[in-house]
């Protein structure tokens, strides 16, 4: 079972209350959006936007069965990217409170098929939507070597992406079991020695790293980042949850870019990381960081 990360936390950071337009631009599960949906009645509406077009429909009529029709709850399958796009198709000049989350979701993880995890076999895929762009294992056959190094160093800081992009290109990787072989076998071979916990990182930070290039998740995010003041109503505010260093250096610079150019009032001065306790009871939170930002108002955010 999919659960939402900082809850608590992303709603003391949005503050939404009744009447409020709301925008989740990474739907999932839809913990985070029920969450707000419930805290902007009378008279709010809740935008979803998510490029999965597996989960999406099942998101939709969870939600629908909780109580949320469509005068309150509409949902487009489009990444986030497109939020611009997404507002203007709705008539809305901008939104109180928008939310991005960009964990990739447990009904992807946890779906072999879709090739998201090395932890079970299937196929090397990693798209968030299947029916569009090529898979993991197209894109490690068609890079060269040399890219293959730079991919792995730039999306994931892979200390040892010599070594394991030497490993991938020696032969054909098309399972996630393929990828998971092949990267122990390139670390063990430098250093024998090596513990198991070690191996594993550089096999996450691998799957990190081509899951970010198969969707394109840098690009998007810094779209999504330069027109997010454009989206946002006067007095709006924003969260991002980000679940690595490449993804929170982002966010972190363009807040504070904007903050020193007047577009934000204010933005976070720390990233927020959720409670030990919330790790305890779901480990996927632990990498977790949330930023917030607030536009055009001096109120100052929790």
């Amino acid at each position: 079972m999919h659960r939402a990360i900082m809850v608590a936390e992303v709603l003391r950071a949005l503050a939404p209350t009744a009447g409020h337009v709301a925008v989740d631009c990474t739907l999932g599960f839809g913990g985070h959006a029920r969450a707000i949906l419930e805290r902007i009645q009378p008279g709010g509406r809740l935008i979803g936007l998510d490029v999965d077009p597996i989960e999406l429909p099942r998101t939709q009529q969870r939600l629908r069965a909780a109580g949320f029709g469509a005068d309150t709850f509409v949902a487009h399958r489009c990444n986030f990217a497109g939020l611009p796009q997404v507002l203007s198709k709705e008539g809305l000049a901008g939104a109180d409170v928008i939310l991005a989350d960009l964990g990739v979701s447990s009904m992807q993880l946890d779906n072999p098929e879709r090739g998201f995890t090395y932890k079970e076999a299937g196929p090397l895929d990693m798209r968030m939507n299947p029916t569009r762009g090529e898979p993991a294992s197209q894109l490690l056959a068609r890079l060269s070597e040399e890219k293959l190094v730079r991919l792995l160093e730039d999306n994931a800081d892979e200390p040892d992406a010599h070594l394991i992009a030497r490993a991938l290109k020696a032969q054909a990787i098309c399972t996630t079991e393929d990828l998971s072989r092949s990267v122990r076998a390139a670390i063990v071979a430098e250093r024998p020695k090596a513990s198991d916990a070690a191996v594993e990182k550089s096999t996450r930070r691998t799957c990190q790293a081509l899951r970010i290039a198969v969707n394109d998740e840098f690009s998007a995010l810094d779209t999504f980042l330069r027109h997010l003041p454009l989206c946002l109503a006067p007095g709006g505010r924003v969260v991002v949850l980000t679940f690595h260093s490449g993804e929170d250096r982002r966010v972190k610079k363009a807040f504070q870019a904007g903050q020193r150019d007047g577009t934000y009032a204010a933005v976070a001065g720390e990233a927020l990381r959720p409670s030990a306790t919330e790790v305890r009871a779901n480990p996927r939170a632990g990498s977790a960081k949330l930023r917030w930002a607030l536009k055009g108002s001096s109120e100052a955010c929790c």
